[in-house]
């Protein structure tokens, strides 16, 4: 008996979103096609209630007593860093969603469906980060894969959402076959499948010959988990599927994907396979390589907003897989801190790029292209300044909370002597600068002729840009505050 609540309360929160989805199925079905009312559209309603889930959400995983425990046959693991991660990814949650509930309205996105199906992803991405099995694994990975291509391809009325729907779900299948196919080697070898075991298992392997039919095994499951978290050379699926998804789901594949798949490279990495490091080291050195070649020269070709984002976003992943390689208590702690930053970067960039429409009597559009923001300055300078300090941010450049993330995933590399890999991130980040600042002489310093009216941007995306933009300003002055929330969740990973 004692064990059913253990593992109810491990699921507490998933269980509690099961419930509101069925819920607001019922009443979107309901109500959606209810002949007194007129068939009335329930989208708008929907995003409220959404959003009152997320903050009881975040209410009640923050109310959660901390309990270190293994659930369901061991399947799952609930600890102090799972509760943090849940915590930071609420957090995030709303701000993602007061940035993207006027985009849906906008672009008529009226499927009342968006919003269940937002909520399904958040399911399968908690299950992800609680995961401590290779079953567990498989099943969370597949739940919310499948969830992703419904959400890339959710704008039927869109040849590029249905073309991107159709790319995610043919190469996230050929991903998915070779995660089962190294699970596969790895369990036909050992005969075990709990995260826990192989830590125990596989501790002193480095003094002996290693098992060469297990590298392959994990190389397999490494290479599924680089192509879900978009890092080179399997990233091909990125820009296509980024620039042909709704802007509101872009913006939720470029950030919440990476908490996940972050999590459980580091579970299976640093914790179980820890003593195979010498050769998946190698592995995550060549894709930290080519993520910073692919992600800095792609991004200089790129016209259209969405495609460059995702280039950046390449970029970015090189620094999480440099503090990967580390593979001690530090890089847990560099890992969390950097994408901390980076999700509060891409939430305050893209509510800039959501919120960018031009105002055409009667009607008006969004930008799409990176040359609409030419003169930006003289239409909007309050909006071009923030711009310019997020991108000031993202590319590294101090004082502000981008370039401290940086910095110390480079000094932590540096301790453990990787000299070489420090110095080529430090030079393409350096010319990954020029094509920020690029963006900021076209805000400033180009002329057009035909200005454009920028529609005024909503309260709640002002109200997200605003908590960004203080974050990555005045972080400096209390860096204290997310390093040692880090250092927690780091020593409780362990």
């Amino acid at each position: 008996m004692y064990n059913f609540f253990y593992n109810i309360y491990s699921i507490s929160i998933e269980l509690y979103i099961v419930i509101s989805i069925i819920i607001l199925l019922i009443y979107g079905v309901f109500f959606s096609t209810f002949i007194k009312y007129g068939y009335p559209l329930v989208s708008s309603n929907m995003g409220w209630l959404v959003l009152q889930v997320f903050c009881f959400c975040l209410l009640l995983a923050y109310s959660q007593i901390y309990i270190y425990l293994f659930s369901w046959n061991k399947l799952l693991i609930f600890d102090f860093f799972v509760w943090g991660i849940q915590l930071v990814i609420f957090l995030v949650l709303i701000l993602w969603w007061a940035i993207t509930f006027i985009y849906i309205r906008n672009q008529k996105i009226l499927f009342f469906e968006y919003w269940v199906l937002i909520l399904f992803s958040v399911i399968g991405i908690l299950f992800v980060i609680k995961s401590y099995d290779f079953l567990s694994i498989y099943l969370s990975i597949e739940f919310q894969s499948l969830i992703f291509y419904i959400l890339a391809s959710i704008n039927r009325s869109s040849e590029f959402s249905t073309e991107a729907g159709l790319k995610y779900f043919i190469l996230g299948a050929f991903s998915s076959a070779f995660l089962l196919l190294g699970f596969s080697i790895i369990y036909g070898l050992t005969g075990i499948t709990n995260l826990g075991d192989f830590s125990k298992l596989f501790s002193g392997t480095y003094l002996f010959d290693c098992n060469f039919s297990i590298i392959i095994g994990l190389i397999f499951v490494l290479v599924s988990l680089m192509f879900k978290l978009s890092a080179a050379p399997f990233h091909m699926w990125v820009p296509d599927v980024y620039e042909g998804s709704p802007s509101s789901i872009t913006v939720f594949f470029s950030i919440f994907p990476k908490y996940a798949i972050i999590c459980l490279c580091l579970r299976l990495l640093v914790y179980s396979f820890h003593d195979y490091i010498i050769y998946w080291r190698e592995f995550i050195l060549l894709c930290t390589i080519l993520c910073t070649i692919v992600g800095t020269l792609g991004a200089f070709y790129q016209y259209k907003w969405k495609r460059f984002l995702a280039y950046s976003s390449i970029n970015h992943i090189s620094f999480l897989l440099l503090a990967l390689m580390i593979g001690d208590l530090q890089s847990i702690y560099c890992i969390i801190f950097y994408i901390v930053i980076y999700s509060v970067i891409m939430i305050g960039i893209f509510s800039i790029v959501l919120s960018l429409y031009y105002y055409d009597y009667p009607n008006y559009y969004q930008l799409r292209y990176i040359k609409n923001i030419i003169s930006l300055n003289i239409t909007n300078p309050i909006l071009t300044f923030s711009l310019s300090l997020l991108l000031f941010s993202v590319s590294g450049i101090p004082p502000f909370a981008g370039f401290f993330s940086k910095l110390f995933i480079l000094l932590s590399s540096l301790q453990v002597n990787s000299f070489g890999i420090c110095l080529f991130l430090i030079l393409f980040s350096c010319v990954s600068c020029f094509y920020y600042i690029r963006l900021i002489k076209i805000m400033y310093f180009e002329i057009n002729q035909n200005l454009l009216i920028i529609y005024p941007l909503p309260k709640s995306i002002s109200i997200a840009l605003g908590i960004s933009l203080i974050i990555n300003i005045f972080l400096i002055f209390d860096l204290d505050l997310i390093y040692k929330l880090s250092i927690f969740l780091s020593l409780s990973f362990l």
